[in-house]
């Protein structure tokens, strides 16, 4: 697997300080953006026939999708080229795993890839001080500043009481997790440095550093289940239409979903047959993947007899 993903990243542009930003921009829109059937068609000939320029075709159009979604990490203060160069190791990993038959285009199924990618390396390299490898961890990690700016909590310090237990309720962690992350993230601070802690409490900033992490064992397995439910889910979405798909993608799994009146003019329907497709394509994925659940969960048999 690591000499066809060699393969693939092959004469791909990268970012560096001789070819800045824009030069990378300039270059990766050169790669024309594939139909439906003929992204259909090299990806048939990557499974079937391990045809390493049909891959190389998928992965050259979906660049762009790779540096809009790393667009979106540049606060966290890491090279844009190395967002970027991860970013395309998730659609790479993708371009091998997808399969085409399933009746869904690439961008749907990479977007999962690339977004996992960007964000292990962001959580591996942004601080010295651990961030932490739990769900929760991660959510808030990644989503405390957008909280703090829905607040207009935008100074460096401390928040307010008030302002921990606003985000941690919207965040659905607890409070004592949302100080920590946020001092974390403040910057690089004195481990000795004094702090105040709740009910009246005092210590120092390395009195809060602790290792809650989960071990490699349990990562492997969080991971494990993790792809587990992609690739059911992304086999549930076959059962929905085109536009059902783009409905459901964008109301449901869009980190910040589109407004039914956006959809309504780009379906030129109205808002209320919007939700209603909407609702409709969230049954048939809930439906088909307890399906795939059940189907997952019954004895097999084979194995059975092999083990008794």
């Amino acid at each position: 697997m690591k000499e066809k993903g060699a393969n693939m990243a092959q004469n791909l542009p990268t970012i560096s300080s001789e070819n800045g930003l824009s030069r990378y921009m300039q270059e990766i829109r050169k790669f024309p953006m594939l139909e439906p059937n003929q992204e259909y068609m090299l990806a048939k000939s990557y499974l079937e026939h391990d045809d390493r320029d049909a891959a190389h075709k998928l992965v050259t159009s979906h660049l762009r999708l790779v540096a809009k979604i790393a667009m979106g990490y540049r606060g966290y203060g890491l090279p844009i080229g190395e967002v970027v160069s991860e970013g395309n190791v998730g659609l790479m990993q993708a371009v091998k795993k997808f399969d085409p038959e399933r009746g869904f285009r690439l961008a749907t199924y990479a977007m999962w890839w690339i977004k996992a990618s960007i964000q292990e390396y962001v959580l591996r390299s942004w601080s010295l001080v651990k961030i932490g490898t739990t769900a929760n961890q991660k959510r808030l990690f990644f989503n405390l500043r957008k909280a703090k700016n829905r607040i207009q909590a935008l100074d460096d310090g401390d928040l307010n009481p008030d302002q921990v237990t606003q985000i941690a309720t919207q965040l659905g962690v607890s409070e004592a997790e949302v100080t920590s992350m946020n001092r974390r993230m403040a910057g690089d601070a004195s481990l000795n440095a004094p702090i105040k802690a709740a009910e009246g409490e005092s210590g120092e900033w390395q009195d809060w550093l602790k290792d809650d992490s989960e071990s490699a064992e349990q990562i492997l397995v969080q991971q494990d289940e993790l792809e587990s439910r992609r690739e059911m889910l992304a086999d549930a979405m076959s059962v929905l239409n085109e536009r059902e798909q783009r409905i459901f993608m964008a109301r449901r799994l869009e980190e910040s979903p589109i407004t039914l009146e956006s959809l309504s003019g780009e379906f030129d329907i109205s808002r209320e047959r919007v939700r209603q497709i909407e609702v409709r394509a969230f049954e048939k994925v809930q439906k088909a993947m307890v399906a795939s659940a059940k189907e997952l969960a019954k004895p097999n048999p084979q194995l059975e007899h092999q083990t008794s």
